[in-house]
């Protein structure tokens, strides 16, 4: 942090779903978006909605990795940048496309080593909506 304060990287994994890559590359009329376009450390598939999991879900991977979600991936320029590189006049659209579409970001909970392959569960915490939340995106 700015003021030297210690804190924990809960951005450390930046995790995309196969599903929703596919979905987003079809909105922009491409063949395939590259995970690496977008940064994305790890590809999953078979969840659905992979996007949309709470903050606080965790991936609980056969091997014993536990990782726990933070937050949501926003559709940025960058991801938009590659796509135009290797599709131009495709890529400017990716943000609007890719809205609840880009992945989360994900922490470290239990370390270990993972192969393609690897299969995981997803546990959701339980829910409850806070009550002064804003319905605005």
């Amino acid at each position: 942090s700015p003021d030297g304060t210690e804190i924990r990287n809960t951005r450390q994994i930046s995790i995309v779903s196969a599903e929703e890559m596919a979905e987003v590359a079809d909105r922009l009329g491409i063949p395939e978006i590259d995970p690496q376009w977008l940064g994305a450390n790890m590809v999953l598939d078979g969840i659905p909605d992979f996007t949309l999991i709470p903050p606080a879900s965790r991936l609980i991977f056969d091997t014993g990795v536990s990782l726990v979600s933070d937050t949501e991936n926003a559709p940025c320029r960058y991801p938009a940048d590659q796509i135009e590189a290797a599709h131009p006049g495709h890529g400017r659209a990716f943000p609007q496309k890719a809205r609840h579409k880009r992945g989360i970001t994900a922490w470290v909970e239990r370390p270990g080593l993972l192969a393609p392959g690897a299969r995981c569960r997803l546990h959701i915490p339980p829910q409850r909506l806070y009550p002064h939340a804003s319905t605005k995106d």
